[in-house]
């Protein structure tokens, strides 16, 4: 019977992400909506310095700063060893927020299709103003109103889950571990068969619309990705039967590797004992610092910034907001010193589309190594490091010819924490040079991948990104 119900949800969502024009005025309806919410819904962010945050204390004694409740997060100093790596030992600031937040989308049958309820979303981090966020993206400290601002809309629906029916995906995962100590969200998707009141900035969609939606720069935003990321999303159903599209081999393999039958180049069981072998024998050693102590780091009154100029930069924002649950505050950001590369290479064996996965070990990570795309890094970065640093199919990824480049997106990272962090997404297609085999990485079907999204800390957001932007395709 779970296997039944299980085949229906996977059905019910395909069936959903086929109907890319919606079902009231496609995609030009929402462009109006959403140009109209965005003039009465909207951020202002002004830069100051570090000492001047209301409401955020610099510790006299170790520099770190953190809020005068005790809550939402601190931005302490951390030392990371990586015995026998290229860069051995280094120190950064680190954002550290213990508390599980919820990213959480409802989901609806309108007139027989499942629909997913939408928010358009200011974050002070945002270049571009809105984007299409979850129904619910809130931390532990947001929806207890430690803020003392507004209530959290449609939070009820999140809360006691388990003694929900109509839940679609259910998982805590983790979020950017070179940014982020340990930190961990829960992903959830929930059906409702009740009526649910449309509020103002929000919108129910097809998986289709926001899969068009992902094609656009700067749109769909990552809490969004995450969530729709962990769907049980196989792409059979709906308008996609059986060689439908054949003509486009990459259509037809990317179609194969959502399904469970199809011929794999690893056994699952060989994924996770690789996967427990990368964890048991990579050494990550994290400690402590105090802000105030990093070597190779200077704070200035506006900003915490590397010698180099590279990685990245704390600084300090004062937000002015409308159509948020608090109309102003201050907080700290992280600010990448430029725009990332994080990309897929896919190869096509025995007709079934495969990803290249890297297990990827970050100082932030609960346990040691997760799942990332082929390539994730900040490239300019690498010019502050040794050569033998420089991530492996970089160039494979960046001197791709047109021709090979199955998704190009310019996407946002989180808004709230981080300030105009901008990657490039990419699936490309790999030439003949790049390898079967390399001990760090693994060739995986679409299908294993959605394995493993079933559990906690198995596939960084970074990859969960791409795997939402892979399933866009579909019916491209």
């Amino acid at each position: 019977m779970n296997d039944a119900l299980a085949l229906q949800d996977q059905q019910r969502i395909a069936e959903s992400a086929a109907h890319r024009d919606g079902l009231r005025g496609g995609l030009a309806a929402f462009d109006a909506w959403f140009a109209a919410y965005g003039r009465q819904c909207y951020t202002q962010v002004e830069r100051v310095p570090l000492d001047e945050l209301d409401g955020w204390v610099t510790d006299p004694d170790t520099g770190d700063l953190h809020h005068h409740t005790g809550r939402f997060f601190t931005v302490h100093g951390l030392e990371v060893g990586r015995p026998g790596t290229p860069v051995p030992l280094w120190t950064q600031p680190i954002i550290d927020q213990p508390e599980v937040g919820i990213l959480g989308i409802l989901a609806r049958r309108i007139e027989g299709v499942l629909h997913f309820l939408m928010q358009a979303k200011a974050e002070p981090g945002n270049a571009g103003g809105l984007q299409l966020s979850p129904t619910v993206q809130a931390t532990r400290s947001n929806y207890t109103r430690a803020h003392r601002g507004g209530s959290v809309p449609y939070l009820e629906h999140f809360q006691d889950i388990h003694r929900r029916p109509g839940v679609l995906a259910d998982v805590r995962q983790s979020e950017q571990g070179a940014w982020f100590y340990r930190k961990r969200n829960r992903n959830v998707v929930i059906e409702t068969r009740d009526e649910v009141e449309v509020l103002e900035g929000y919108r129910w969609m097809t998986l289709g619309q926001i899969h068009r939606l992902l094609s656009r720069d700067d749109v769909v935003n990552m809490d969004a990705r995450t969530v729709l990321a962990c769907l049980p999303f196989t792409g059979a159903g709906g308008s996609h039967r059986p060689g439908k599209g054949d003509g486009d081999g990459f259509a037809a393999a990317l179609r194969r590797s959502g399904e469970a039958q199809a011929p794999a180049v690893h056994h699952m069981r060989d994924i996770l004992s690789w996967i427990t072998e990368m964890r048991t024998t990579t050494d990550v050693a994290t400690r402590r610092l105090p802000l105030a102590a990093l070597p190779a780091w200077q704070r200035t009154p506006q900003r915490i910034t590397h010698e180099s100029g590279a990685f990245f930069d704390v600084i300090g924002v004062r937000v002015s907001a409308r159509g948020r649950e608090v109309r102003s505050w201050c907080q700290p950001m992280i600010e990448p010193a430029d725009r990332g590369v994080v990309a897929f290479l896919t190869r096509t064996v025995e007709g079934v589309l495969h990803v290249l996965v890297h297990a990827r070990a970050e100082a932030g990570f609960a346990d040691v190594v997760e799942l990332a795309p082929t390539v994730q890094c900040i490239p300019s970065s690498y010019r502050a490091l040794p050569p033998q640093a420089l991530p492996p199919f970089l160039p494979e990824v960046l001197d791709a010819p047109a021709e090979r480049i199955r998704f190009d997106t310019v996407l946002s990272e989180e808004g709230g924490r981080f300030h105009r962090a901008h990657n490039r997404y990419l699936v490309v297609e790999a030439s003949a040079e790049v390898p079967m085999d390399h001990p760090e990485y693994r060739w995986m079907t679409l299908h294993q991948l959605a394995g493993l999204l079933r559990h906690s800390h198995y596939v960084n957001v970074q990859a969960r990104s791409l795997v939402a932007c892979l399933h866009s395709l579909y019916g491209a």
